[in-house]
């Protein structure tokens, strides 16, 4: 039962929270409490029971056991990863129906105008009209208006996109029309499941900007670890059904977690150690066979029944060291791309330019739509460019992550892949290296219909890091993984002795792995050197003095009038 409070600063407690499904615990011990103006990411990897927690806390899922006391106003707006809106609405009736409170009053202030002419009235509709007036100026009633362009706009919707009818949109679409109604409503919490899905960067980067400043609390749930780290101050982290709070963005927490993760298994090996010592001293007791000896050993074994047995952490990915290393190192000059351009009915890009040399890790990057996929499937020769042509150097094998995951076949197991794709792998030496990609025990034996897409994708890596190529090309590579999937392939790529070129969307996997950038457009190509946020200052930097320079030009040409 859902209970209400009324501390000020306190607007939301959940405590000792419990959701099973068909006999089966979810959330086991879920405990964290809210404040006004909290940022909160939640996460966990894929069926930790997020979304569901959401659910609870908008009463859409009933709970267990547990209490959740909140403040009693309090309002709620929440992003689903599946909404519902008036399909007769267009994208701009959509958000404006946001304010018909607003509207009502407007459309009541133009009717005491026209009544100010009588004047037997007129003390008591100015009484009203200034009342009226106040309040619709303290809710925004000057600024709704731009409010909504500066959503639609933030959000990637054209002008000519603003009169489109709901029901002809993509679901895509539609979960951003949602999300700027949500923003403009600025409830009390804001609960967001997944909100950077169907957004490109620019409109990621517009909505980690309005939420640093949005004046209410927010609890997120994203895989999108970077925008978690602008947004957010606080995680919570639900593992095994439990939570943990941790007041730190999220690459403190990350830090945080892998010392914690490496002090418990510390801490088991240790115990391990001891309990073996002391059996081994019991066993040899025993062997003596002797009565003093005997009594000993029992007096032995009842200290080691009482000693605290510390539970087995679960497997860690960072403490399995595999290095995956090409069969041969290749030239220095891995790749050299030279004014390449595609054409189809019209042009896609052209004078793309950078190079490529042995042990960088390279990503491409820019705006949807621009080409980069193409650009990959020149490279592999399955198109021909309509101008400019690439090099590869010389001893460069190169190995292909698809995205859409096309090499598996879907009706071999996760170790059958392995196996038939390296036949003089032993057993051990696979289960090993899935486990290492968190196929543990019987997953192994999960046919690639079974799997999930984040699940292919760890297999389709695993190959490809397996099949000792010395460039890899990999397509949005961390598509569909959670984020401890994703810190499974980021610590395997960074130990690659290799080179990579990649391609994708996710700027804390780019941030962390990439050390140069090449920005593609549509009329060439500029390459950085450092990571995400290297190029973001340097990027920075050249519009500030692109404006500059506009400026000062913009001041001579007036003097010059003048």
């Amino acid at each position: 039962m859902i209970q209400y409070l009324a501390v000020m600063n306190m607007i939301l407690s959940v405590s000792s929270l419990s959701k099973s499904f068909q006999g089966i615990e979810l959330l086991k011990d879920i405990t964290f409490k809210i404040e006004e103006h909290d940022k909160v990411a939640i996460i966990g990897v894929n069926g930790a029971g997020k979304s569901t927690l959401l659910k609870i806390l908008t009463k859409e899922e009933n709970y267990d056991q547990g209490d959740i006391i909140m403040n009693k106003d309090m309002t709620i707006g929440y992003l689903s990863q599946h909404n519902t809106i008036n399909p007769n609405f267009t994208i701009y009736e959509a958000l404006l129906d946001v304010f018909q409170p607003l509207i009502k009053k407007e459309k009541r202030l133009r009717e005491l105008e026209q009544m100010m002419s009588d004047p037997t009235t007129l003390d008591l509709i100015m009484k009203e009209y200034d009342q009226l007036s106040y309040e619709f100026d303290r809710e925004g009633g000057y600024s709704y208006t731009s409010q909504i362009k500066g959503v639609l706009k933030g959000l990637g919707f054209n002008d000519d996109e603003w009169q489109l009818p709901i029901h002809i949109l993509s679901g895509g679409q539609k979960t951003r029309v949602s999300l700027g109604r949500l923003l403009l409503l600025k409830p009390d919490l804001l609960l967001l499941d997944e909100p950077t899905n169907h957004l490109d960067v620019p409109s990621i980067e517009w909505l980690e900007n309005y939420l640093k400043s949005y004046p209410h609390a927010l609890i997120v749930v994203s895989h999108d670890r970077y925008f978690i780290d602008q947004v957010t101050h606080t995680i919570i982290e639900i593992e095994n059904g439990k939570s943990k709070t941790y007041k730190c963005h999220y690459n403190e927490y990350a830090l945080i977690k892998k010392h914690n993760r490496d002090v418990d298994l510390k801490h088991y090996i240790d115990n391990q150690k001891e309990i073996k010592k002391m059996q081994e001293s019991i066993d040899l007791l025993k062997s003596f066979n002797r009565e003093k000896q005997v009594k000993r050993a029992e007096s032995k074994e009842k200290a080691l029944e009482k000693m605290e047995k510390i539970e087995k952490p679960d497997a860690l990915p960072s403490t399995i060291r595999i290095q995956f290393k090409p069969l041969l190192e290749s030239g220095f000059d891995v790749l050299t791309v030279n004014n390449l351009g595609m054409s189809f009915d019209k042009i896609l890009f052209e004078n793309v330019s950078f190079e490529v040399k042995r042990q960088e890790r390279v990503a491409l990057i820019g705006p949807n739509g621009i080409g980069k996929t193409t650009l990959f499937r020149i490279l592999l020769q399955e198109l021909y460019p309509s101008s400019g042509k690439f090099t590869l150097g010389s001893k460069v094998m190169l190995g292909y992550y698809d995205q859409e995951q096309t090499s598996l076949s879907q009706s071999k197991t996760v170790f059958q892949e392995i196996s038939d794709a390296y036949p003089k792998m032993t057993n051990t030496e696979i289960r090993n290296i899935a486990a290492t990609f968190l196929f543990k025990g019987e997953d192994v034996f999960k046919s690639m219909d079974m799997l999930s897409g984040g699940e292919k994708g760890r297999v389709v890596l695993m190959k490809l890091l397996l099949s000792k190529s010395n460039f890899l090309i990999l397509d949005e590579p961390t598509n569909h993984l959670d984020i401890e999937s994703k810190e499974i392939l980021e610590d395997a790529l960074l130990s690659f002795e290799g080179t990579i070129l990649f391609i994708s969307h996710d700027r804390y996997f780019i941030n962390k792995l990439a050390n140069k950038i090449v920005e593609m457009k549509a009329d060439g190509s500029q390459s950085f050197m450092g990571n995400y946020d290297d190029y973001l200052n340097k990027r920075g930097a050249k519009e500030e003095k692109i404006v500059k320079e506009v400026n000062v030009d913009y001041i001579e040409k007036k003097k010059i009038q003048a």
